[in-house]
């Protein structure tokens, strides 16, 4: 049998925030329902997502709810939901929840690029390129860039932000003087990353100054690009806006 289709039926505090929170993304809400139980449809393509109620004493923090969604392009649809975001709440949410992460290619999946989206019912929809390829990040190599890739597994596959960051701190001090500058900006951009997610401000301003002191030519800046684009993210993320509507589910 061929053409069979798949739904990931996830849970939630509320449908409506659930709701909200996806056509911020581009989806449609196609079902909804109050009683017997809350239940709501959503889609946008061929991307179907469907959640339920839970009791108001659920914690989206501790939820296990995850599922993945395998795309041609992850940058594309990274770049379609950072516009929604940025629109609603005028920058990328990058910490707390809801949050997302960005494209990064994976030693843990064949090096297929991916990043994920933690909704605000504590889901993890995990978006995974079906090929993998060049997208997802700015090309280097060395030995900061092989821990850093340990670093990205532990906190954005495992989400264990507190331990990929002990990993990073001591990569970054071993190899401050070796590793190239493109190889600094990439750690300390995603060591900016996970402090956010830690809500260590501190740490995360003291990795965005490392970053902005390196020394880069025009050439090394096209080149990092993307990279450069996720110091921002960070940046504007410490700049908090009065569309910050999320932030009570902080983790």
């Amino acid at each position: 049998m061929a053409n069979e289709i798949t739904v990931p039926l996830l849970p939630c505090r509320s449908i409506d925030e659930i709701a909200e929170f996806y056509t911020m993304l581009g989806f449609t809400r196609t079902y909804y329902q109050v009683r017997p139980n809350p239940y709501v449809s959503l889609k946008r393509e061929d991307l179907q997502l469907d959640f339920f109620g839970m009791p108001e004493d659920f914690d989206p923090a501790n939820s296990y709810g995850t599922c993945l969604v395998i795309v041609p392009d992850t940058g594309e649809l990274f770049e379609a939901f950072a516009a929604g975001m940025r629109e609603a709440h005028g920058k990328i949410l990058v910490s707390g929840i809801p949050r997302m992460t960005r494209p990064r290619k994976r030693k843990n999946a064949d090096d297929h690029s991916g990043f994920t989206i933690i909704d605000p019912g504590g889901n993890s929809i995990r978006i995974v390129a079906a090929k993998p390829g060049p997208e997802g990040g700015d090309a280097v190599s060395g030995k900061l860039t092989t821990t850093l890739q340990k670093a990205v597994v532990m906190g954005d596959s495992h989400g264990e932000h507190l331990r990929a960051a002990q990993i990073l701190d001591a990569a970054l001090e071993r190899d401050r003087d070796t590793a190239t500058v493109a190889e600094l900006l990439q750690a300390l951009a995603y060591r900016a990353e996970l402090a956010l997610r830690a809500e260590d401000t501190g740490a995360a301003r003291d990795a965005l100054a490392r970053a902005r002191a390196l020394t880069l030519s025009q050439a090394e800046r096209a080149e990092l690009s993307e990279t450069l684009a996720a110091v921002e993210a960070v940046e504007a993320s410490l700049r908090p806006t009065p569309r910050d509507r999320y932030r009570p589910f902080s983790t």
